[in-house]
């Protein structure tokens, strides 16, 4: 599903953030990416997306080099991609159904269709009272919903979680957490960056720990934070 072959980044500044990182993430794994602030957590979201290029090195999604594909197949990318960011990113001129919406209508589903696939995911994520309610009408975990159910609108086979429960409190981070280990559960890869321990140690999910632009753990199903065993891996080979 988703390869980074011994890849480097270095932004124009100078900074390296990442140093010959390779793993491997299969079809239907939920995987934790976790390490410090400026570890290179966000910039392995950015180079899947192709908001980024590496400097060195190929990233590849169902076995195609995204990292090599031209501008033109970038968005053809993204729209088997959903999205989920820490700010939650809504249009604040548009209610519930209309923010959910609009990831459908820029890839022009038919209107429909449109609706009748607003409605599932608005009842999966439990929202279906509150889809005429406005942004800022809603509490931080209803607002993530909505994100959430934005992402899930495309049928994606991919979601990734930019620190999505950052501006949650703890039970509100829970309840978001079970919402995309069931989505994972119906079939859909989810990767997630996070700085959430406690979520990470409950979990129990695949860890994917980075320092200083490297790999320096990956467990199959670990916490936060542990000792290198045999399902952890110090680094990753592909």
């Amino acid at each position: 599903m988703i390869r980074f072959d011994n890849v480097y980044k270095t932004y124009r500044t100078g900074t390296d953030a990442l140093r010959g990182v390779s793993f491997h993430i299969d079809d239907g794994e939920f995987v934790f990416v976790i390490g410090k602030s400026g570890s290179g957590k966000s910039t392995i979201i950015k180079l899947m997306t192709r908001e980024e290029k590496p400097t060195e090195g190929v990233v590849y999604i169902d076995h195609f080099p995204v990292s090599r594909m031209s501008r033109t197949l970038i968005p053809v990318l993204r729209r088997h991609i959903g999205m989920i960011y820490q700010d939650f990113r809504l249009i604040e001129s548009k209610n519930v159904f209309e923010n959910i919406a609009f990831a459908g209508e820029i890839v022009g589903m038919p209107r429909k269709e449109l609706i009748q696939t607003v409605d599932i995911v608005m009842s999966v994520v439990g929202l279906r009272h509150k889809a005429a309610a406005m942004p800022l009408e809603l509490s931080g975990g209803e607002q993530q919903r909505v994100a959430i159910a934005r992402a899930m609108v495309n049928d994606p086979r991919l979601i990734l979680a930019d620190e999505p429960t950052g501006n949650l409190d703890p039970m509100t981070s829970e309840s978001i957490m079970a919402l995309l280990e069931e989505i994972n559960r119906n079939g859909t890869t989810v990767v997630v960056c996070t700085h959430d321990s406690n979520l990470v140690d409950r979990m129990q999910k695949r860890v994917i720990e980075i320092s200083e632009g490297q790999i320096c753990r990956d467990c199959k199903a670990g916490g936060y934070s542990g000792e290198t065993t045999d399902s952890c891996l110090p680094e990753v080979t592909v």
